[in-house]
Protein backbone atom coordinates (compact mmCIF):
# COMPACT_ATOMS: atom_id res chain seq x y z
CA UNK A 1 0.00 0.00 0.00
CA UNK A 2 1.11 3.57 -0.67
CA UNK A 3 2.91 5.06 2.38
CA UNK A 4 0.33 7.85 2.74
CA UNK A 5 -2.94 7.03 1.03
CA UNK A 6 -4.81 4.56 -1.09
CA UNK A 7 -7.64 7.02 -1.69
CA UNK A 8 -8.32 10.74 -1.30
CA UNK A 9 -10.87 11.97 1.21
CA UNK A 10 -13.39 12.39 -1.62
CA UNK A 11 -13.08 8.94 -3.21
CA UNK A 12 -14.84 6.39 -1.03
CA UNK A 13 -18.39 5.24 -1.77
CA UNK A 14 -20.80 2.56 -0.63
CA UNK A 15 -19.23 0.15 -3.13
CA UNK A 16 -16.01 0.31 -1.06
CA UNK A 17 -17.65 -1.05 2.12
CA UNK A 18 -15.53 -3.83 3.60
CA UNK A 19 -12.25 -2.61 2.04
CA UNK A 20 -9.19 -1.68 4.06
CA UNK A 21 -8.00 1.77 3.04
CA UNK A 22 -5.37 4.37 3.91
CA UNK A 23 -6.20 8.09 4.09
CA UNK A 24 -4.12 11.14 4.91
CA UNK A 25 -5.25 14.66 5.66
CA UNK A 26 -6.04 17.20 8.34
CA UNK A 27 -8.32 16.82 11.36
CA UNK A 28 -11.15 19.13 10.37
CA UNK A 29 -13.41 18.52 13.35
CA UNK A 30 -13.54 16.13 16.33
CA UNK A 31 -16.82 15.05 17.92
CA UNK A 32 -16.92 12.96 21.12
CA UNK A 33 -20.10 10.90 21.36
CA UNK A 34 -19.56 9.23 24.71
CA UNK A 35 -16.65 6.91 24.07
CA UNK A 36 -16.91 7.06 20.28
CA UNK A 37 -14.75 9.68 18.56
CA UNK A 38 -15.88 10.91 15.14
CA UNK A 39 -13.35 12.84 13.07
CA UNK A 40 -13.94 14.71 9.82
CA UNK A 41 -10.72 14.06 7.92
CA UNK A 42 -10.08 16.64 5.20
CA UNK A 43 -7.72 16.88 2.26
CA UNK A 44 -7.72 19.05 -0.87
CA UNK A 45 -10.40 16.89 -2.48
CA UNK A 46 -13.02 16.44 0.22
CA UNK A 47 -13.97 15.09 3.64
CA UNK A 48 -14.37 11.56 4.96
CA UNK A 49 -15.77 10.73 8.39
CA UNK A 50 -13.51 8.38 10.35
CA UNK A 51 -14.15 7.03 13.83
CA UNK A 52 -12.58 5.15 16.72
CA UNK A 53 -13.98 3.56 19.85
CA UNK A 54 -12.48 1.48 22.65
CA UNK A 55 -12.16 -1.50 20.27
CA UNK A 56 -9.70 0.44 18.12
CA UNK A 57 -6.07 -0.42 18.97
CA UNK A 58 -5.13 3.28 18.62
CA UNK A 59 -8.07 4.78 20.54
CA UNK A 60 -5.78 6.37 23.15
CA UNK A 61 -3.77 8.05 20.41
CA UNK A 62 -6.90 9.25 18.60
CA UNK A 63 -8.07 10.92 21.84
CA UNK A 64 -5.02 13.22 21.67
CA UNK A 65 -5.90 14.63 18.25
CA UNK A 66 -6.79 18.29 17.87
CA UNK A 67 -7.94 20.46 14.98
CA UNK A 68 -5.56 20.73 12.02
CA UNK A 69 -3.23 17.92 13.05
CA UNK A 70 -2.02 16.21 9.89
CA UNK A 71 -2.49 12.43 10.21
CA UNK A 72 -2.46 9.16 8.29
CA UNK A 73 -5.04 6.49 9.17
CA UNK A 74 -5.60 2.90 8.10
CA UNK A 75 -9.07 1.50 8.54
CA UNK A 76 -12.02 -0.47 7.34
CA UNK A 77 -14.80 1.11 5.28
CA UNK A 78 -18.22 0.78 6.95
CA UNK A 79 -21.69 1.66 5.71
CA UNK A 80 -23.42 4.36 7.70
CA UNK A 81 -26.77 3.64 9.21
CA UNK A 82 -29.42 4.90 6.78
CA UNK A 83 -30.59 7.53 9.28
CA UNK A 84 -27.02 8.89 9.56
CA UNK A 85 -26.27 9.27 5.84
CA UNK A 86 -25.00 12.79 5.02
CA UNK A 87 -26.34 13.70 1.54
CA UNK A 88 -24.20 16.87 1.48
CA UNK A 89 -20.98 14.85 1.18
CA UNK A 90 -20.01 12.57 -1.73
CA UNK A 91 -18.62 10.24 0.97
CA UNK A 92 -21.74 10.64 3.10
CA UNK A 93 -22.87 6.99 2.86
CA UNK A 94 -19.73 5.56 4.46
CA UNK A 95 -17.31 6.02 7.35
CA UNK A 96 -13.92 4.47 8.13
CA UNK A 97 -13.16 2.64 11.38
CA UNK A 98 -9.60 3.53 12.42
CA UNK A 99 -7.32 0.51 12.93
CA UNK A 100 -3.96 2.29 12.77
CA UNK A 101 -2.85 5.92 12.87
CA UNK A 102 0.30 8.01 12.46
CA UNK A 103 0.67 11.69 13.29
CA UNK A 104 2.39 13.25 10.27
CA UNK A 105 2.41 16.79 11.67
CA UNK A 106 1.06 18.00 15.02
CA UNK A 107 -0.42 21.51 15.22
CA UNK A 108 0.05 24.06 17.96
CA UNK A 109 -2.84 26.20 19.23
CA UNK A 110 -4.39 27.79 16.15
CA UNK A 111 -4.41 31.57 15.60
CA UNK A 112 -7.48 31.08 13.40
CA UNK A 113 -9.88 28.18 12.99
CA UNK A 114 -10.19 26.43 9.66
CA UNK A 115 -13.53 24.79 10.50
CA UNK A 116 -16.58 27.05 10.59
CA UNK A 117 -17.39 30.51 9.29
CA UNK A 118 -15.71 32.69 11.90
CA UNK A 119 -14.53 36.10 10.73
CA UNK A 120 -10.95 37.10 11.49
CA UNK A 121 -9.10 40.39 11.02
CA UNK A 122 -7.40 40.68 7.65
CA UNK A 123 -4.00 41.07 9.33
CA UNK A 124 -4.46 37.70 11.05
CA UNK A 125 -5.59 36.04 7.84
CA UNK A 126 -2.60 37.35 5.90
CA UNK A 127 -0.02 36.57 8.57
CA UNK A 128 -1.25 32.97 8.76
CA UNK A 129 -2.25 32.71 5.12
CA UNK A 130 -1.34 29.00 4.92
CA UNK A 131 -4.06 28.34 7.51
CA UNK A 132 -6.52 30.75 5.89
CA UNK A 133 -6.00 28.95 2.57
CA UNK A 134 -7.08 25.66 4.15
CA UNK A 135 -10.61 27.03 4.59
CA UNK A 136 -13.17 25.66 2.16
CA UNK A 137 -14.10 29.01 0.61
CA UNK A 138 -10.46 29.88 -0.06
CA UNK A 139 -9.73 26.43 -1.49
CA UNK A 140 -12.65 26.88 -3.87
CA UNK A 141 -11.53 30.39 -4.86
CA UNK A 142 -8.02 29.26 -5.71
CA UNK A 143 -9.26 26.24 -7.67
CA UNK A 144 -11.58 28.60 -9.55
CA UNK A 145 -8.67 30.90 -10.35
CA UNK A 146 -6.60 28.00 -11.69
CA UNK A 147 -9.51 26.73 -13.78
CA UNK A 148 -10.21 30.22 -15.19
CA UNK A 149 -6.58 30.63 -16.28
CA UNK A 150 -6.60 27.18 -17.91
CA UNK A 151 -9.84 28.03 -19.72
CA UNK A 152 -8.39 31.33 -20.96
CA UNK A 153 -5.35 29.56 -22.34
CA UNK A 154 -7.41 26.95 -24.18
CA UNK A 155 -9.68 29.57 -25.68
CA UNK A 156 -6.79 31.75 -26.84
CA UNK A 157 -5.09 28.79 -28.54
CA UNK A 158 -8.44 27.97 -30.18
CA UNK A 159 -8.44 31.53 -31.60
CA UNK A 160 -5.10 30.93 -33.29
CA UNK A 161 -2.87 32.65 -30.71
CA UNK A 162 0.45 31.37 -29.37
CA UNK A 163 1.80 32.18 -25.91
CA UNK A 164 5.14 33.99 -25.67
CA UNK A 165 7.00 35.05 -22.53
CA UNK A 166 8.36 38.59 -22.30
CA UNK A 167 11.13 39.79 -19.91
CA UNK A 168 10.57 40.39 -16.21
CA UNK A 169 13.71 42.50 -15.75
CA UNK A 170 13.67 45.45 -18.14
CA UNK A 171 14.11 49.21 -18.43
CA UNK A 172 12.07 51.73 -16.50
CA UNK A 173 9.21 52.92 -18.68
CA UNK A 174 6.57 55.21 -17.13
CA UNK A 175 3.12 53.85 -18.04
CA UNK A 176 0.83 55.57 -15.55
CA UNK A 177 2.12 54.11 -12.28
CA UNK A 178 5.36 53.95 -10.30
CA UNK A 179 7.98 51.41 -11.25
CA UNK A 180 9.56 48.90 -8.93
CA UNK A 181 13.27 49.57 -9.47
CA UNK A 182 15.94 46.86 -9.30
CA UNK A 183 19.53 47.98 -8.66
CA UNK A 184 22.19 46.55 -10.96
CA UNK A 185 25.23 44.94 -9.29
CA UNK A 186 27.25 44.88 -12.52
CA UNK A 187 26.42 48.49 -13.41
CA UNK A 188 26.70 50.56 -10.22
CA UNK A 189 24.28 53.44 -9.97
CA UNK A 190 22.00 52.08 -12.69
CA UNK A 191 18.66 50.35 -12.29
CA UNK A 192 16.41 47.89 -14.03
CA UNK A 193 12.65 47.91 -13.48
CA UNK A 194 9.98 45.28 -13.14
CA UNK A 195 7.52 45.71 -16.03
CA UNK A 196 4.28 47.52 -15.31
CA UNK A 197 2.94 45.52 -18.26
CA UNK A 198 4.43 43.74 -21.30
CA UNK A 199 3.18 46.68 -23.38
CA UNK A 200 6.30 47.62 -25.29
CA UNK A 201 7.51 44.05 -25.71
CA UNK A 202 4.23 42.83 -27.17
CA UNK A 203 4.24 45.72 -29.62
CA UNK A 204 7.80 44.81 -30.56
CA UNK A 205 6.60 41.25 -31.19
CA UNK A 206 4.15 42.65 -33.75
CA UNK A 207 7.02 44.52 -35.43
CA UNK A 208 8.89 41.18 -35.35
CA UNK A 209 6.12 39.60 -37.42
CA UNK A 210 4.47 37.26 -34.91
CA UNK A 211 0.92 38.47 -35.74
CA UNK A 212 -0.92 36.94 -32.74
CA UNK A 213 0.52 36.95 -29.22
CA UNK A 214 -0.91 36.22 -25.80
CA UNK A 215 0.50 35.66 -22.35
CA UNK A 216 -0.73 35.11 -18.80
CA UNK A 217 1.50 37.96 -17.71
CA UNK A 218 2.65 39.16 -14.29
CA UNK A 219 2.65 42.96 -13.98
CA UNK A 220 4.33 45.04 -11.29
CA UNK A 221 3.17 48.47 -10.19
CA UNK A 222 3.99 50.41 -7.05
CA UNK A 223 0.44 51.65 -6.48
CA UNK A 224 -1.77 52.68 -3.63
CA UNK A 225 -3.96 49.67 -2.73
CA UNK A 226 -7.70 49.37 -3.29
CA UNK A 227 -10.15 46.53 -2.78
CA UNK A 228 -9.99 45.68 -6.49
CA UNK A 229 -6.27 46.36 -6.98
CA UNK A 230 -3.05 44.95 -5.57
CA UNK A 231 -0.39 47.42 -4.35
CA UNK A 232 2.42 45.39 -5.90
CA UNK A 233 1.66 42.83 -8.61
CA UNK A 234 -1.19 41.28 -10.56
CA UNK A 235 -1.79 38.98 -13.51
CA UNK A 236 -3.47 39.74 -16.79
CA UNK A 237 -4.47 37.96 -19.98
CA UNK A 238 -2.33 40.00 -22.35
CA UNK A 239 -2.86 39.88 -26.13
CA UNK A 240 -1.83 41.72 -29.28
CA UNK A 241 -2.70 41.33 -32.98
CA UNK A 242 -1.38 42.77 -36.24
CA UNK A 243 -3.42 44.19 -39.16
CA UNK A 244 -6.59 44.63 -37.12
CA UNK A 245 -9.24 47.24 -36.45
CA UNK A 246 -10.79 48.03 -33.09
CA UNK A 247 -13.88 45.98 -33.91
CA UNK A 248 -11.76 42.96 -34.84
CA UNK A 249 -10.08 43.08 -31.43
CA UNK A 250 -13.55 43.12 -29.84
CA UNK A 251 -14.72 40.22 -31.98
CA UNK A 252 -11.64 38.20 -31.04
CA UNK A 253 -11.58 38.65 -27.26
CA UNK A 254 -15.36 38.61 -26.68
CA UNK A 255 -15.88 34.84 -27.21
CA UNK A 256 -12.90 34.15 -24.95
CA UNK A 257 -14.19 36.19 -22.03
CA UNK A 258 -17.87 35.41 -22.57
CA UNK A 259 -16.99 31.72 -22.71
CA UNK A 260 -15.04 31.96 -19.46
CA UNK A 261 -17.91 33.74 -17.70
CA UNK A 262 -20.47 31.25 -19.01
CA UNK A 263 -18.28 28.34 -17.92
CA UNK A 264 -17.91 29.60 -14.36
CA UNK A 265 -21.03 31.75 -13.86
CA UNK A 266 -22.47 29.34 -11.27
CA UNK A 267 -26.08 29.89 -12.29
CA UNK A 268 -25.88 33.59 -13.12
CA UNK A 269 -26.85 34.79 -16.57
CA UNK A 270 -24.16 36.19 -18.88
CA UNK A 271 -25.17 38.93 -21.29
CA UNK A 272 -24.40 38.14 -24.92
CA UNK A 273 -24.94 41.71 -26.12
CA UNK A 274 -22.08 44.04 -25.15
CA UNK A 275 -23.06 47.62 -26.05
CA UNK A 276 -20.43 50.14 -27.14
CA UNK A 277 -20.76 53.36 -25.15
CA UNK A 278 -18.63 56.44 -25.68
CA UNK A 279 -16.54 57.66 -22.77
CA UNK A 280 -18.49 60.93 -22.65
CA UNK A 281 -21.88 59.18 -22.68
CA UNK A 282 -20.74 56.79 -19.93
CA UNK A 283 -19.72 59.76 -17.79
CA UNK A 284 -23.08 61.47 -18.40
CA UNK A 285 -25.34 58.45 -17.98
CA UNK A 286 -23.51 56.55 -15.26
CA UNK A 287 -20.98 58.93 -13.67
CA UNK A 288 -18.14 56.51 -14.39
CA UNK A 289 -16.25 54.88 -17.25
CA UNK A 290 -16.88 51.45 -15.72
CA UNK A 291 -20.68 51.38 -15.45
CA UNK A 292 -22.73 48.61 -13.87
CA UNK A 293 -25.38 47.89 -16.50
CA UNK A 294 -27.25 45.53 -14.19
CA UNK A 295 -28.66 48.78 -12.86
CA UNK A 296 -31.06 50.30 -15.47
CA UNK A 297 -30.78 53.89 -14.15
CA UNK A 298 -29.49 56.42 -16.68
CA UNK A 299 -28.71 59.93 -15.53
CA UNK A 300 -29.74 62.82 -17.75
CA UNK A 301 -28.77 66.45 -18.27
CA UNK A 302 -31.69 68.61 -17.07
CA UNK A 303 -29.90 71.96 -17.06
CA UNK A 304 -32.48 73.72 -19.25
CA UNK A 305 -35.22 73.17 -16.67
CA UNK A 306 -33.24 75.05 -14.00
CA UNK A 307 -31.80 77.87 -16.11
CA UNK A 308 -33.42 81.10 -14.90
CA UNK A 309 -35.59 79.17 -12.44
CA UNK A 310 -36.64 80.05 -8.92
CA UNK A 311 -34.06 77.68 -7.47
CA UNK A 312 -31.28 80.24 -7.12
CA UNK A 313 -28.48 77.80 -6.28
CA UNK A 314 -28.79 75.93 -9.58
CA UNK A 315 -29.78 79.00 -11.61
CA UNK A 316 -26.65 80.94 -10.58
CA UNK A 317 -24.48 77.86 -11.00
CA UNK A 318 -25.57 77.54 -14.61
CA UNK A 319 -24.39 81.09 -15.33
CA UNK A 320 -20.81 79.78 -15.05
CA UNK A 321 -19.09 78.14 -18.02
CA UNK A 322 -18.82 74.37 -18.05
CA UNK A 323 -21.54 73.70 -15.47
CA UNK A 324 -24.63 71.55 -15.72
CA UNK A 325 -27.36 69.92 -13.67
CA UNK A 326 -27.84 66.16 -13.83
CA UNK A 327 -30.79 64.12 -12.66
CA UNK A 328 -30.76 60.58 -11.31
CA UNK A 329 -34.20 59.02 -11.86
CA UNK A 330 -35.25 56.65 -9.08
CA UNK A 331 -38.26 54.47 -9.82
CA UNK A 332 -39.87 53.49 -6.54
CA UNK A 333 -37.87 56.01 -4.51
CA UNK A 334 -40.76 58.41 -3.96
CA UNK A 335 -40.76 58.81 -0.18
CA UNK A 336 -39.39 61.67 1.89
CA UNK A 337 -37.56 59.19 4.13
CA UNK A 338 -35.64 57.69 1.21
CA UNK A 339 -34.94 61.12 -0.31
CA UNK A 340 -33.56 62.43 2.99
CA UNK A 341 -31.37 59.34 3.27
CA UNK A 342 -29.87 59.93 -0.17
CA UNK A 343 -29.31 63.61 0.63
CA UNK A 344 -27.37 62.53 3.72
CA UNK A 345 -25.39 60.11 1.55
CA UNK A 346 -24.25 62.97 -0.70
CA UNK A 347 -23.20 65.02 2.33
CA UNK A 348 -21.22 62.07 3.67
CA UNK A 349 -19.39 61.93 0.33
CA UNK A 350 -18.34 65.56 0.64
CA UNK A 351 -21.03 67.43 -1.31
CA UNK A 352 -23.35 70.06 0.23
CA UNK A 353 -26.29 67.77 -0.47
CA UNK A 354 -28.45 66.42 -3.25
CA UNK A 355 -31.69 68.07 -4.31
CA UNK A 356 -34.74 65.92 -4.97
CA UNK A 357 -38.31 65.83 -6.21
CA UNK A 358 -40.71 62.97 -5.59
CA UNK A 359 -44.18 62.35 -6.99
CA UNK A 360 -47.20 61.12 -5.06
CA UNK A 361 -50.98 60.99 -5.26
CA UNK A 362 -52.47 64.34 -4.33
CA UNK A 363 -55.97 65.72 -3.94
CA UNK A 364 -55.98 66.83 -7.57
CA UNK A 365 -54.05 63.87 -8.99
CA UNK A 366 -50.29 63.55 -9.46
CA UNK A 367 -48.43 65.84 -7.04
CA UNK A 368 -44.75 66.80 -7.00
CA UNK A 369 -43.19 67.24 -3.55
CA UNK A 370 -39.91 68.44 -2.12
CA UNK A 371 -38.12 71.80 -1.87
CA UNK A 372 -37.03 71.85 -5.52
CA UNK A 373 -40.58 71.39 -6.78
CA UNK A 374 -41.76 74.37 -4.78
CA UNK A 375 -38.94 76.57 -6.03
CA UNK A 376 -39.10 75.87 -9.76
CA UNK A 377 -42.88 75.59 -10.10
CA UNK A 378 -45.25 73.03 -11.59
CA UNK A 379 -44.46 73.55 -15.28
CA UNK A 380 -40.71 72.94 -14.94
CA UNK A 381 -41.33 70.08 -12.52
CA UNK A 382 -43.70 68.41 -14.96
CA UNK A 383 -41.21 68.86 -17.81
CA UNK A 384 -38.55 67.12 -15.72
CA UNK A 385 -40.92 64.28 -14.88
CA UNK A 386 -41.77 63.72 -18.51
CA UNK A 387 -38.13 63.85 -19.64
CA UNK A 388 -37.19 61.22 -17.04
CA UNK A 389 -40.28 59.06 -17.63
CA UNK A 390 -41.35 59.00 -13.96
CA UNK A 391 -44.70 58.70 -12.21
CA UNK A 392 -46.41 58.22 -8.87
CA UNK A 393 -44.09 56.66 -6.29
CA UNK A 394 -40.93 57.74 -8.13
CA UNK A 395 -38.26 60.32 -7.35
CA UNK A 396 -35.41 62.21 -9.01
CA UNK A 397 -32.17 63.43 -7.43
CA UNK A 398 -30.15 66.37 -8.70
CA UNK A 399 -26.49 67.39 -8.59
CA UNK A 400 -24.92 70.42 -10.20
CA UNK A 401 -21.63 72.10 -10.98
CA UNK A 402 -18.70 71.19 -13.19
CA UNK A 403 -19.08 67.48 -13.93
CA UNK A 404 -15.62 66.53 -12.64
CA UNK A 405 -16.63 67.97 -9.27
CA UNK A 406 -19.73 65.86 -8.72
CA UNK A 407 -19.56 63.03 -11.24
CA UNK A 408 -17.97 60.47 -8.91
CA UNK A 409 -20.61 61.02 -6.21
CA UNK A 410 -23.38 60.91 -8.81
CA UNK A 411 -22.13 57.52 -9.99
CA UNK A 412 -21.96 56.21 -6.43
CA UNK A 413 -25.46 57.56 -5.71
CA UNK A 414 -26.77 55.78 -8.82
CA UNK A 415 -25.29 52.51 -7.52
CA UNK A 416 -26.79 52.98 -4.05
CA UNK A 417 -30.22 53.89 -5.44
CA UNK A 418 -30.23 50.89 -7.75
CA UNK A 419 -29.26 48.52 -4.94
CA UNK A 420 -31.61 49.90 -2.26
CA UNK A 421 -34.64 50.03 -4.56
CA UNK A 422 -34.00 46.50 -5.87
CA UNK A 423 -33.44 47.74 -9.43
CA UNK A 424 -30.01 46.10 -9.84
CA UNK A 425 -30.13 42.52 -11.09
CA UNK A 426 -27.64 40.73 -8.83
CA UNK A 427 -27.96 37.46 -10.73
CA UNK A 428 -26.32 38.68 -13.93
CA UNK A 429 -23.02 39.56 -15.56
CA UNK A 430 -23.48 42.66 -17.76
CA UNK A 431 -20.75 44.00 -20.04
CA UNK A 432 -20.12 47.27 -21.86
CA UNK A 433 -17.36 48.42 -24.18
CA UNK A 434 -16.32 51.98 -23.34
CA UNK A 435 -14.91 53.61 -26.46
CA UNK A 436 -13.84 57.00 -27.88
CA UNK A 437 -11.62 58.04 -24.99
CA UNK A 438 -10.25 61.59 -25.22
CA UNK A 439 -6.47 61.55 -25.54
CA UNK A 440 -5.87 64.93 -23.89
CA UNK A 441 -7.10 66.97 -20.95
CA UNK A 442 -6.46 70.56 -19.86
CA UNK A 443 -5.31 71.64 -16.41
CA UNK A 444 -7.94 74.12 -15.20
CA UNK A 445 -5.40 76.21 -13.28
CA UNK A 446 -2.45 76.34 -15.68
CA UNK A 447 -4.20 75.70 -18.99
CA UNK A 448 -1.54 73.11 -19.87
CA UNK A 449 -2.46 70.19 -22.11
CA UNK A 450 -1.47 66.69 -20.99
CA UNK A 451 -2.48 63.14 -21.73
CA UNK A 452 -5.76 62.12 -20.11
CA UNK A 453 -5.50 58.50 -21.21
CA UNK A 454 -3.08 56.12 -22.94
CA UNK A 455 -0.51 58.22 -24.88
CA UNK A 456 0.29 55.29 -27.20
CA UNK A 457 -3.21 55.06 -28.69
CA UNK A 458 -3.63 55.92 -32.36
CA UNK A 459 -5.63 59.16 -32.65
CA UNK A 460 -8.87 58.74 -34.55
CA UNK A 461 -8.16 60.56 -37.80
CA UNK A 462 -4.39 60.09 -37.57
CA UNK A 463 -2.01 63.00 -37.97
CA UNK A 464 -4.69 65.35 -39.31
CA UNK A 465 -6.70 65.02 -36.09
CA UNK A 466 -3.77 66.50 -34.17
CA UNK A 467 -3.95 69.78 -36.09
CA UNK A 468 -7.22 70.83 -34.45
CA UNK A 469 -8.38 71.35 -30.86
CA UNK A 470 -6.49 68.81 -28.72
CA UNK A 471 -9.46 68.45 -26.35
CA UNK A 472 -11.54 67.12 -29.24
CA UNK A 473 -9.04 64.41 -30.23
CA UNK A 474 -10.31 60.90 -29.54
CA UNK A 475 -8.18 57.77 -29.43
CA UNK A 476 -8.74 54.25 -30.66
CA UNK A 477 -8.79 53.20 -27.03
CA UNK A 478 -11.27 51.04 -25.16
CA UNK A 479 -12.12 49.47 -21.84
CA UNK A 480 -14.47 46.63 -20.98
CA UNK A 481 -16.63 47.04 -17.88
CA UNK A 482 -18.45 44.23 -16.10
CA UNK A 483 -20.78 44.81 -13.14
CA UNK A 484 -19.09 48.09 -12.27
CA UNK A 485 -15.49 46.88 -12.60
CA UNK A 486 -12.99 47.57 -15.35
CA UNK A 487 -11.82 44.12 -16.43
CA UNK A 488 -10.01 44.95 -19.68
CA UNK A 489 -8.19 47.85 -21.29
CA UNK A 490 -6.67 48.16 -24.73
CA UNK A 491 -6.08 50.22 -27.84
CA UNK A 492 -5.15 50.31 -31.47
CA UNK A 493 -1.54 51.46 -31.16
CA UNK A 494 0.12 54.52 -32.59
CA UNK A 495 2.70 52.75 -34.78
CA UNK A 496 3.89 55.74 -36.85
CA UNK A 497 6.81 57.76 -35.41
CA UNK A 498 5.70 61.04 -36.97
CA UNK A 499 2.24 60.77 -35.36
CA UNK A 500 3.75 59.69 -32.05
CA UNK A 501 6.18 62.64 -31.94
CA UNK A 502 3.37 65.07 -32.77
CA UNK A 503 1.05 63.53 -30.14
CA UNK A 504 3.69 63.90 -27.44
CA UNK A 505 4.65 67.38 -28.62
CA UNK A 506 1.08 68.61 -27.96
CA UNK A 507 1.43 67.36 -24.38
CA UNK A 508 4.75 69.15 -23.94
CA UNK A 509 7.20 66.31 -24.58
CA UNK A 510 9.91 66.94 -27.14
CA UNK A 511 11.19 64.38 -29.63
CA UNK A 512 14.43 63.91 -27.67
CA UNK A 513 12.51 63.03 -24.51
CA UNK A 514 10.30 60.56 -26.36
CA UNK A 515 13.36 58.87 -27.84
CA UNK A 516 15.00 58.76 -24.41
CA UNK A 517 11.97 57.22 -22.68
CA UNK A 518 10.75 54.92 -25.43
CA UNK A 519 13.75 54.56 -27.71
CA UNK A 520 13.40 50.83 -28.30
CA UNK A 521 9.83 51.18 -29.51
CA UNK A 522 10.42 54.32 -31.57
CA UNK A 523 13.46 52.82 -33.30
CA UNK A 524 11.55 49.64 -34.13
CA UNK A 525 8.76 51.65 -35.74
CA UNK A 526 11.29 52.98 -38.28
CA UNK A 527 11.56 49.53 -39.87
CA UNK A 528 8.15 48.66 -41.26
CA UNK A 529 5.83 48.47 -38.27
CA UNK A 530 2.40 46.94 -39.02
CA UNK A 531 -0.84 48.44 -37.73
CA UNK A 532 -1.58 46.57 -34.51
CA UNK A 533 -3.70 46.60 -31.41
CA UNK A 534 -4.69 44.51 -28.45
CA UNK A 535 -5.78 44.51 -24.86
CA UNK A 536 -5.17 43.08 -21.41
CA UNK A 537 -7.83 41.54 -19.17
CA UNK A 538 -7.30 41.56 -15.40
CA UNK A 539 -7.38 37.98 -14.15
CA UNK A 540 -7.63 38.96 -10.48
CA UNK A 541 -10.73 41.10 -11.06
CA UNK A 542 -12.38 38.54 -13.32
CA UNK A 543 -11.96 35.79 -10.71
CA UNK A 544 -13.14 38.19 -8.00
CA UNK A 545 -16.39 38.76 -9.93
CA UNK A 546 -16.90 35.05 -10.63
CA UNK A 547 -16.24 34.13 -7.00
CA UNK A 548 -18.59 36.84 -5.73
CA UNK A 549 -15.87 38.36 -3.53
CA UNK A 550 -15.50 42.01 -2.55
CA UNK A 551 -11.69 42.13 -2.60
CA UNK A 552 -9.04 40.60 -4.83
CA UNK A 553 -7.13 39.50 -1.73
CA UNK A 554 -9.65 36.67 -1.47
CA UNK A 555 -8.70 35.34 -4.92
CA UNK A 556 -4.91 35.80 -4.71
CA UNK A 557 -2.82 33.13 -3.02
CA UNK A 558 -0.40 35.30 -1.06
CA UNK A 559 -1.46 38.96 -1.23
CA UNK A 560 0.01 42.00 0.47
CA UNK A 561 -1.93 44.02 3.03
CA UNK A 562 -3.17 47.58 2.52
CA UNK A 563 0.28 48.94 3.34
CA UNK A 564 1.99 46.74 0.71
CA UNK A 565 3.44 44.47 3.40
CA UNK A 566 3.75 40.69 3.33
CA UNK A 567 3.09 39.87 6.99
CA UNK A 568 3.77 36.19 6.47
CA UNK A 569 7.22 36.56 4.86
CA UNK A 570 8.05 39.86 6.62
CA UNK A 571 8.53 41.86 3.44
CA UNK A 572 9.74 44.42 2.64
CA UNK A 573 12.78 43.68 4.79
CA UNK A 574 16.00 45.54 5.49
CA UNK A 575 18.96 44.51 3.33
CA UNK A 576 22.20 43.45 4.92
CA UNK A 577 25.26 45.71 4.75
CA UNK A 578 26.92 43.15 2.52
CA UNK A 579 24.05 43.29 0.03
CA UNK A 580 24.15 47.08 -0.01
CA UNK A 581 27.92 47.11 -0.59
CA UNK A 582 27.59 44.70 -3.52
CA UNK A 583 25.00 46.97 -5.10
CA UNK A 584 26.92 50.17 -4.29
CA UNK A 585 23.92 51.50 -2.38
CA UNK A 586 23.46 53.34 0.89
CA UNK A 587 20.17 53.78 2.71
CA UNK A 588 19.50 57.34 3.83
CA UNK A 589 16.94 57.42 6.63
CA UNK A 590 14.55 60.34 6.96
CA UNK A 591 14.63 62.43 10.12
CA UNK A 592 11.35 62.04 11.95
Amino acid sequence: MHPFRSHTCADLRKSDVGDTVRLSGWVHRVRDHGGVLFIDLRDHYGITQVLADSDSPVFAEVEKLRSEWCIRIDGKVLARDESLVNPKLPTGEIEVFIQDMEVLGAAEELPLMVFGDQEYPEETRLKYRYLDLRREAMQENMKLRSDVVASMRRRMWDQGFREYQTPIITASSPEGARDFLVPSRLHPGRFYALPQAPQQFKQLLMVSGFDKYFQIAPCFRDEDPRADRSPTDFYQLDMEMSFVTQQEVFDTIKPVLQGVFEEFADGKTVDSVWPQISYRDAALWYGTDKPDLRNPIKMQDVSEHFRGSGFAIFAKLLEQDGTEIRAIPAQGGGSRKFCDRMNAFAQKEGLPGMGYIFWRDGADGLEAAGPLAKNIGPERTEAIRQQLGLGVGDAAFFLGGKPKGFQRVAGLARDVIGAELGLTDENRFAFAWIVDFPIYEQDEETGDIDFEHNPFSMPQGGLEALDGDPLEVLGWQYDLACNGAEILSGAIRNHKPEIMFRAFEIAGYGEDEVRKRFGGLVNAFRYGAPPHGGCAAGIDRIVMLLAGEETIRDVVLFPMNQRAEDLMMDAPSEPTNEQLRELHLRVVTEDR
